[in-house]
């Protein structure tokens, strides 16, 4: 494997995204861009692009804006932007350009996890044509909470708060998420049930849920999860892009598996090729088990490989 790290100006034109293309020795079949979550970065993906990269596939990934060393060079961990809550999709579709200028003919993917998967699915009703197959992982219906807080939200902006950081309306939306773990250890093991997978993420330097989202930012974060239900959503997405949609059975954020099916549902109903898969006992994290992650990058693999050899 080797690796190529570059810098490009964000949509919001007041950051400069990190980003990385990792290359496979063998002659590559194809290219996965993996999306990232809320409040961490890609790095964290390092096993499944090791694997990835072993099957074959370049991989391009980038830490969004106010994440990871995107944030960290910047100083910027609450701030995205005024552009409206496309910005992470269109920082997106910059890298899919620069990726597949280097690789113009090989088959395109993407793989995004919890927020990176609602990015994902925003970007493919926006920018669907000439993908090749989307993996959501950890993925939301109808979000608690979301809808409710767009108007509050809008209200503060209105008001000229936009710039202001209030982490009691980020525990509004991220608060409730342990309420079905029994005797939680902190307030984020509804990413994991090893507690290791859990310290390693309070651990990391490049993570953050201490400096929360802006309020403006927030808005944008409600926002794009209310353009992203039902048939309305799903019908925008082309017909051609084949989905595999993949998430825990303990998952808060998918609705301990009604709000994945309710995505699969939606696709479903518009003509779309899905498969799902709910991995049983298993949080939020299934890709970070460390159980079951093999398993789970092989059916991804295997999605890709059922694509690309059609």
């Amino acid at each position: 494997m080797s690796f190529q790290e570059l810098s490009f100006e964000s949509f919001t034109q007041q950051d400069s995204i990190k980003a990385w293309i990792y290359t496979p020795i063998r002659k590559p079949r194809g290219i996965v861009q993996l999306v990232h979550g809320f409040g961490e970065h890609s790095r964290r993906y390092l096993h499944m692009i090791l694997k990835l990269n072993e099957a074959g596939f370049v991989v391009a990934a980038d830490d969004h804006v106010g994440h990871g060393k995107t944030a960290s060079d910047s100083g910027n961990w609450s701030d995205w932007g005024d552009k409206g809550y496309m910005t992470m999709a269109e920082d997106e579709h910059t890298l899919r350009n620069i990726v597949q200028e280097k690789y113009p003919h090989l088959p395109y993917f993407m793989f995004g996890h919890s927020m990176g998967s609602m990015i994902a699915r925003g970007y493919a009703a926006n920018y669907g044509e000439g993908i090749d197959g989307l993996v959501l992982c950890g993925t939301s219906g109808i979000f608690p909470k979301a809808g409710e807080m767009v108007p509050v939200l809008k209200k503060l902006i209105e008001e000229g708060k936009g710039d202001e950081i209030n982490p009691d309306l980020l525990g509004e939306f991220l608060g409730w998420m342990t309420e079905r773990i029994e005797n939680p250890s902190s307030p984020n093991d509804w990413i994991a049930g090893d507690p290791d997978v859990v310290a390693d993420h309070a651990n990391d330097p490049f993570n953050n849920f201490t400096s929360p989202p802006n309020i403006r930012s927030l808005y944008y974060f409600a926002m794009m999860m209310e353009t992203i239900v039902g048939t309305q959503w799903a019908e925008k997405v082309p017909e051609s892009v084949p989905v595999y949609n993949i998430a825990g059975d303990q998952d808060p954020v998918g609705l301990y598996g009604e709000g994945v099916n309710a995505v699969s549902n939606w696709l479903e109903e518009t003509g779309h090729q899905v498969k799902t898969k709910i991995y049983s006992g298993y949080r939020h994290e299934i890709h970070n088990y460390r159980d079951i992650r093999d398993e789970v990058e092989d059916g991804i693999i295997e999605f890709l490989n059922s694509i690309i050899n059609k």
